[in-house]
């Protein structure tokens, strides 16, 4: 008999809270069962806080059950107070529709759409069109609002202020429940745990309302063994998008994570079986660096594809083995004639391989940029012919960042 997904779930360590466990189980007992988790739009990139959830919505899909991924088109207009102290900057509409665009092509990463497969809706479609005395009337009316004060997600932000706008931000994640339970009969709602208060208001509504069985799973956030949230780097979170976050950068992340988090991070960031990874975590000292490179792999390659994780590998190998050239670092190509149109500084800052010429002046004065092994030091520098004699210009940030220049 085929293991229940929400055992599986279990057992990977995904779940946090359940409101009525027994009857979820049931639910996910037979193929068909329609869940749903929100995504707010809120910067043009889904990160790594992000994915843990888009593998939760693939756990239960590939057990024959039916994602409806909701962009917050809506919500992200208000912005959610859960787990802030402090207002959440409110995006204009353009600004949301663009991230909106983009998360819709970052989850078909690992969800599957289509007839009958996954559904992707925006709530804008329904929560834009609200007329404001109705809404009050029809969904206000079931909410108290000493309950709602007494919630998680607006405790911290009472003593330093609550907008009126962002307690609405509870009232609008209840009712997408209730509009979603009316178009396509759902009736599990999922989320971070820090989703907790919301998701509890929208089973409520959606009993007070329907009469209906609704219920409500959350998932622990991603964090370390010392309970600290994990996905951020130097530059800021760790994106899905390769343009914030390059392929290498990614592996190097996962590459480089505490001994301690591994194997909850193979549980809970790919597909590797149980069995599998109970046999990693038996491993110690050295044997623990290749779990690492196991992990680091499986996760780059779900995110930017196969070929994407074995060059990242590639280079990281490179880099710890020798002077960091590797056919696979990030490169860029050059004609003769324009050599000396551009200092070498411009074109780092074209690549992407320093956030500004300010950062590369620094690195500069500190000793940190090389070209060919050799220090920089003249920002105004322009690449020559001299400097690809050996058929490539390599420059190296630090002592593990590399970039490549060829001509034609």
């Amino acid at each position: 008999m085929a293991e229940n997904v929400f055992d599986t779930l279990m057992n990977r360590g995904y779940i946090a809270q359940v409101t009525h466990e027994e009857d979820v189980r049931r639910y996910l007992s037979q193929p068909g069962a329609i869940f749903y988790i929100g995504f707010d739009p809120t910067a043009d990139s889904l990160h790594v806080g992000h994915f843990i959830q888009m593998m939760v919505m693939a756990h239960l899909q590939r057990a024959g059950h039916r994602p409806i991924v909701l962009l917050g088109g809506g919500t992200g207009m208000v912005g959610d107070p859960s787990g802030r102290s402090d207002l959440r900057q409110v995006l204009d509409e353009d600004t949301i529709k663009a991230n909106v665009t983009r998360f819709r092509e970052q989850m078909k990463i690992l969800i599957e759409f289509g007839d009958s497969k996954a559904l992707m809706v925006d709530n804008a479609d329904w929560l834009c069109q609200l007329n404001y005395i109705t809404f009050l009337r029809d969904i206000g009316s079931q909410f108290s609002v000493n309950r709602m004060l007494a919630a998680e997600c607006f405790k911290q932000r009472l003593e330093k202020g609550l907008s009126f706008l962002e307690f609405n931000y509870m009232l609008m994640q209840s009712y997408d429940f209730l509009v979603l339970y009316q178009r396509y009969g759902c009736r599990l709602q999922l989320g971070g745990d820090d989703q907790w208060s919301n998701i509890l208001a929208g089973v409520d509504l959606v009993r007070r309302k329907e009469q209906a069985e609704a219920y409500g799973m959350t998932f622990q956030l991603l964090t370390t063994k010392a309970g600290v949230k994990m996905g951020k780097t130097a530059g800021g979170a760790l994106w899905l998008d390769r343009e914030k976050t390059p392929p290498f950068d990614f592996y190097q992340y996962w590459r480089n994570i505490d001994d301690a988090d591994v194997i909850n991070c193979l549980k809970l960031l790919t597909f590797v079986s149980l069995d599998e990874i109970r046999a990693m975590a038996a491993l110690k000292d050295e044997a623990i660096n290749d779990v690492k490179k196991r992990l680091a792999w499986e996760v780059t390659a779900i995110v930017h594809g196969k070929e994407a994780a074995d060059q990242a590998a590639e280079q990281a190998a490179a880099l710890f083995s020798g002077d960091g050239r590797s056919d696979t670092m990030p490169t860029s190509r050059l004609e003769a004639a324009d050599l000396a149109a551009k200092p070498l500084l411009d074109l780092l800052l074209e690549a992407g391989f320093i956030p500004s010429k300010g950062e590369g002046r620094r690195l500069m004065q500190q000793n940190g940029l090389y070209l060919n092994g050799q220090p920089l030091n003249d920002v105004t520098y322009c690449l020559t012919g001299d400097d690809f004699s050996s058929g490539e210009a390599v420059v190296r940030k630090g002592k593990k960042a590399f970039y490549r220049f060829m001509i034609g």
